[in-house]
């Protein structure tokens, strides 16, 4: 008997922005089990050839198309086979927007963004060491350009406030989804 499709929860934002820390709060106070689920849960799993990378055996631009396209088709894979996601990415292109709209069509994915001011943003960049600079400029700029929210929150609110609210909203969440209504947009052929 094939299992009930899981539930996802994807987190948009730009890097820096709180996605991680909103993820983790989040996970621990869901009533069911839901994986947490990131491309930094993957490259600091050591899967990807990172030393090679950084020495210039294999170029990271060749390799981060089918990365990223490869990271994208898991998540309906992982929601069919029965489990919960949040999902915590930066949906960086009206494409990519695209196609998590028809990989996810028939699952239930409750759609956050989550905004940080850009002096905020690059603060926190600097202050974690392990992000190339510059790189919250250039998302904060162009993240929610091509997306519209089930819920939106302002990471520079207390986190456990950002949860609460985020768990009420997701509790009372309807139909159509945001998912549902850029996928309706999308094939009219609208612009978000």
């Amino acid at each position: 008997m094939k299992p009930k499709p899981g539930k996802v929860i994807l987190i948009n934002g730009a890097s820096s922005s709180g996605k991680s820390t909103l993820s983790e709060a989040l996970q621990a106070r869901l009533e069911e089990p839901f994986w947490h689920f990131s491309i930094d849960h993957i490259r600091d799993a050591g899967v990807l050839p990172l030393a090679r990378i950084r020495t210039g055996d294999f170029a990271w631009s060749a390799m981060r198309p089918a990365f990223f396209d490869g990271f994208h088709q898991c998540l309906p894979v992982l929601a069919e086979a029965g489990n919960n996601l949040i999902v915590e990415h930066i949906v960086e292109t009206e494409a990519w927007r695209n196609h998590l709209l028809d990989l996810l069509s028939h699952i239930d994915v409750y759609f956050v963004g989550v905004h940080c001011p850009l002096k905020e943003l690059e603060r926190r960049e600097r202050a974690r060491g392990d992000r190339r600079i510059g790189n919250a400029r250039k998302d904060h700029g162009m993240v929610h350009a091509h997306c519209f929210y089930d819920f939106e929150i302002d990471s520079t609110n207390p986190t456990d406030r950002n949860v609460s609210e985020l768990m009420g909203a997701w509790h009372a969440r309807t139909r159509p989804t945001a998912f549902d209504q850029m996928r309706s947009r999308a094939v009219l052929g609208e612009e978000t």
